[in-house]
């Protein structure tokens, strides 16, 4: 196996390939690194969907050429990703490899040029890359393809398929979180990541808790004079009212409606505000699920400024 890897470098001209900087355009969202697992592997994204994008789909994959130049970018950002691995006695040598496979049913049944590119780019990763993958996560799998996956089943070693996990669109979420922190995962995949500026690192831990069936479930921050709060929170799956108020310490006092209760639909991402407090007190907020399903809620918080 060893002779054949050298063979195929050779023959696939990687050290040049490093080099070649027309490879890729456009695919930035079909395959990034985005984050840690809970054990420090580098996470990698693989998103089929974006290949409903037609004129994406004919730049990729209308030609031979157009193919060879996608497995030659896909062995390229592979090559890549090893480089920043940490291969010492005690280091992270291995990927956790995410692939999601919404809005793809159509794209794989009917679209033999990305079924083929696929097939072939597993194939070149796992007979020339070998154990470089410590889990492999397929999520929003379709009804569909558990029957194609038995297709390309005979394609994979013993020791790869164990690697397997898969979650359909219903448990995508709360499978990501069993192996990374969800402030780790990206936003479009129920965790707390967002692009651009934020009030959170991903270096800030989230809390999970469950929100049972039919039942409300509070949050409280409990904050102190001249005090600035800040926190995020989403439910996977969302379909539950979010409300949030300040409830004062002082006896008598006024309770603020910080955000009146609305229902939060399945198309938001991460819920977040701001609170200046001038007196002692608590930040309570109320996730009001009326559904027949349990729902995950991850949230964090933190004092802004010193003086709190």
């Amino acid at each position: 196996m060893l002779k054949n890897v050298v063979a195929w470098r050779k023959e696939f001209k990687i050290d040049e390939l490093l080099d070649e900087k027309e490879l890729g355009q456009g695919l930035e969202k079909v395959v990034y690194n985005h984050g840690v697992d809970k054990e420090g592997h580098p996470v990698c994204y693989n998103a089929f969907g974006e290949f409903q994008d037609k004129e994406l789909y004919q730049n990729t994959f209308s030609d031979k050429e157009k193919l060879t130049k996608f497995l030659r970018w896909r062995i390229q950002f592979m090559e890549k990703s090893i480089r920043n691995l940490d291969f010492s006695p005690d280091g992270i040598c291995t990927f956790v490899q995410v692939l999601d496979l919404k809005n793809s049913p159509g794209l794989f049944f009917f679209k033999k040029e990305l079924r083929q590119a696929t097939n072939r780019a597993l194939l070149l990763l796992q007979d020339n890359y070998p154990e470089f993958v410590a889990k492999q996560v397929f999520i929003n799998v379709p009804w569909w393809y558990p029957a194609y996956y038995r297709m390309i089943n005979a394609t994979f070693t013993t020791r790869t398929k164990s690697k397997f996990v898969f979650a359909g669109p219903s448990r995508s979420a709360e499978t990501l979180f069993k192996y990374i922190a969800p402030e780790q995962v990206p936003a479009q995949y129920g965790g707390l990541s967002k692009e651009g500026e934020q009030e959170f690192t991903t270096a800030e831990p989230a809390t999970e808790e469950i929100i049972k069936p039919a039942s409300k479930h509070t949050i409280e921050f409990p904050v102190t004079e001249k005090c600035t709060l800040v926190w995020e929170a989403r439910v996977t799956g969302w379909d539950v009212s979010y409300g949030a108020e300040f409830v004062p310490s002082a006896e008598g006092g006024y309770t603020i409606i910080i955000e009146k209760s609305r229902k939060v639909g399945a198309n938001e991402t991460v819920i977040s505000n701001i609170y200046k407090a001038t007196e002692p007190g608590k930040v309570v907020i109320t996730f009001d699920n009326q559904s027949s399903k349990k729902k995950k809620l991850v949230y964090r918080s933190k004092n802004k400024h010193s003086d709190c």
